[in-house]
């Protein structure tokens, strides 16, 4: 099954409209590899009944919202595969038959999933699900049913890629060689602060989206943090400990010395920092707000991508079946 690019492999779970947190650290980096790699671009609606089963009527709203950031942020879905997980039945198939090569104790020695047990304050013994524990496996077939070679990942995210390259073993080793041991692929920029300088996220309410008006962005950076010990407009500034700065290193590169300059010699105030740099991130995004528009304004077109991606994607994952299928003498 020769292919002339390697193949590339990535999700996000369907959460809406995407923050300059998402753009740096995931969807910046996949606009760049379409570039070099065959990529598939999967809506992972599937994982977020791991954690949140309950609540799934936002999914196709948020699955719309998501895809539309991702086309307005440069994926180019004549080039990449932008596709919907549950869509692909072929992912749970192999879901199933994979499980059977993984222990329990191995999914429970996942480092990814005790940081989430402590996080969410769930019981070991009863309050992680069936499907919560086997996530890694999902997420396995997710990556083996393309037969991806790299997948593009959050250091968090490379215990369970490894999990996948144990699976991968597995079964070449049982069955004979019929998937790529994928590799992790670091993004470069994996994480970026909110506007109170933690991990930037909805949840928080800390973040900036990429849909966000030229106002709603001004208004939103007013709030954000600075330097603490710059109490008077007077007082030099450190820009290394301010976050305004890091959104100007990002934003506003080639403005980024002066205003270095400006703010350790206390010629540039931060309320005029926050003004400029808002104005900087603004005109950064006004081609995706286009974009967006754009995509709105022609009903069906969303709709249309999706079917589109999710019948090359299967097409792929039924390929890879049959040849499952046939080594394992099942279906």
């Amino acid at each position: 099954m020769p292919d002339e690019k390697k193949i590339v492999l990535s999700g996000n779970r369907p959460t809406g409209r995407l923050h300059l947190g998402n753009f740096t650290g995931a969807l910046e980096h996949w606009v760049n590899l379409q570039k070099q790699y065959t990529c598939y671009f999967m809506v992972a609606d599937w994982h977020v009944l791991t954690t949140d089963y309950e609540h799934t009527a936002s999914i196709p709203g948020n699955t719309r919202q998501m895809i539309i950031d991702w086309i307005g942020a440069g994926l180019d879905p004549e080039v990449s595969v932008l596709f919907v997980q549950s869509h692909i039945k072929e992912h749970a198939e192999l879901y199933l038959l994979l499980g059977m090569l993984i222990t329990q104790s191995r999914l429970e020695r996942n480092p990814t999933l005790k940081e989430q047990v402590r996080d969410l304050h769930l019981d070991t013994g009863e309050g992680i699900s069936y499907g919560h524990l086997g996530y890694p496996v999902l997420q396995a077939a997710d990556i083996l049913v393309y037969r991806a070679h790299a997948v593009p990942v959050g250091e968090d995210q490379l215990p369970h890629i490894e999990i996948t390259r144990e699976v991968a073993r597995k079964f070449n080793r049982v069955y004979g060689e019929v998937f790529p041991v994928p590799e992790g692929m670091l993004t470069p920029f994996s994480r970026f602060p909110g506007l109170d300088g933690r991990r930037m996220s909805k949840s928080l309410g800390n973040a900036i989206e990429l849909a966000d008006s030229p106002e709603e962005i001004e208004r939103k950076i007013r709030t954000a943090f600075t330097d603490p010990q710059r109490k008077r407009r007077t007082d030099p500034g450190r820009p290394e400990l301010c976050l305004i700065y890091t959104y100007w290193q990002k934003f506003g590169a080639q403005t980024a010395p002066e205003i270095y300059q400006g703010c350790t010699s206390a010629a540039l105030g931060c309320v005029e920092c926050k003004q400029r740099v808002a104005r900087a991130i603004a005109d950064y995004l006004a081609p995706f707000r286009e974009k967006r528009r754009d995509l709105e304004s022609r009903p069906g077109i969303v709709e249309d991508i999706i079917r589109a991606g999710d019948e090359k994607a299967r097409a792929r994952a039924v390929e890879t079946m049959q040849v499952v299928r046939k080594r394992l003498h099942v279906g």
